[in-house]
């Protein structure tokens, strides 16, 4: 059982260990579970600023819906941070409901969050509760920028961008969980919304993006679709959304480009098993290990959402640093609020519906961590 109220599922990984920096810049007291406490414990040490000064405790627990919820229960926020979220994620999702607990983690993966959606928005709502993946830097700042865009009287046509700057020519600055993640999402449709409807991308989409903000145009991909199209798939204001991730290295976004074209050819057909042990060896041959922390002079993002109506068009721009680092202050925000009782919405819903994409800019805003620009077209 949880002595404190919120819980921090994956306490070594990279991004857990960087919520629980958030978390104790806030003073908030926090459980931290792990699969393996002697591995989190050195890790937590090694990595999370400011933890002498924390209030913590860190258990052990198997990835298991009966074992979490036994160590859930006493919580009143979960922040979940094991992936790939669409092999891991509903064991957390049930053991936090059980449990009775907010939930809230770091995803953008559409399968799972339409499978969270679809299964357990209405028991969250019935429970008073918020289940809220894909609270991180990918796509909240992305969201952040539509919401801005769609405060103009008459949009409702969106495309999205997140485009990322960090070190040339090699994924040090990706971990493991999100290398996981990245190649694992050729195993599943990616979908953007159009009329209102889910619409599947073709496996070979790509995009060319020029924005300002870079000296040569940034190749870009649907990244699995991201979360946007789900989250406004049913929202009155939104007939369509597109959206696309690049990072600003155009050999590394055409290696991932051409393991998707491999994808289709060598990997669709195989069985799910036969996948994993794919991406498995993708993964352990391109990120092998956690990635140091980061840095502000390289690590440097752009998130805009253009958005059109029938005559106006606006743009929405969130120039943003250290995405992972922003991650562990959105999940901060998000606990603050939660731990208030002072959300807008229950049951399935993005961070920005329910807890207010101004509130998030201005967290994000008030450390350093983003500036937003709004300009009508």
């Amino acid at each position: 059982m949880a002595i404190y109220p919120v819980v921090i599922y994956g306490a070594s990984g990279y991004t857990g260990m960087l919520v629980m920096d958030w978390l104790i810049d806030q003073n908030i007291p926090f459980t931290a579970v792990a699969r393996n406490v002697e591995r989190a414990k050195e890790m937590m040490a090694q990595r999370v600023v400011r933890l002498e000064s924390a209030t913590y405790e860190l258990v052990e627990c198997s990835h298991d819906v009966d074992e979490l919820t036994k160590v859930f229960n006493g919580a009143r926020v979960v922040c979940n941070t094991v992936g790939p979220f669409n092999n891991f994620g509903i064991t957390a999702v049930q053991a936090s409901l059980n449990a009775g607990c907010h939930y809230i983690d770091t995803t953008g993966e559409q399968m799972f969050m339409r499978q969270v959606r679809d299964e357990y928005g209405e028991l969250y709502r019935q429970a008073g509760l918020l289940v809220s993946p894909s609270v991180a830097y990918m796509y909240t700042f992305a969201e952040i920028a539509a919401e801005l865009a769609l405060e103009i009287p008459g949009i409702d046509a969106l495309e999205t961008a997140t485009l990322c700057r960090g070190p040339r020519g090699n994924t040090s600055g990706v971990t493991v969980g999100s290398t996981a993640t990245i190649f694992g999402g050729y195993q599943y449709e990616a979908q953007y919304l159009w009329e209102n409807q889910l619409v599947a991308y073709d496996a070979s989409a790509s995009f060319n993006i020029v924005s300002p903000d870079f000296f040569e145009p940034v190749f870009c991909l649907p990244w699995g679709g991201t979360s946007l199209p789900v989250y406004f798939e049913h929202d009155p204001r939104v007939r369509s959304c597109v959206s696309a991730v690049g990072f600003y290295d155009t050999k590394v976004m055409r290696a991932v480009h051409a393991f998707g074209a491999k994808w289709e050819e060598e990997y669709k057909h195989l069985s799910k098993d036969q996948q994993d042990a794919v991406i498995n060896g993708v993964v352990e041959s391109t990120t092998p290990t956690m990635p140091p922390r980061e840095r502000t002079t390289l690590q440097r993002t752009v998130d805009f959402a253009i958005g059109r109506g029938n005559l106006g068009a606006v743009r929405a721009t969130i120039h943003g640093q250290t995405p992972y680092i922003s991650t562990g202050a959105l999940q901060a925000a998000a606990v603050v609020k939660l731990l208030e009782n002072d959300t807008a919405k229950v049951g399935f819903a993005s961070g920005s519906k329910a807890l207010g994409h101004r509130y998030l800019l201005g967290f994000l805003e008030q450390r350093g961590l983003a500036r937003a620009t709004v300009s009508q077209l």
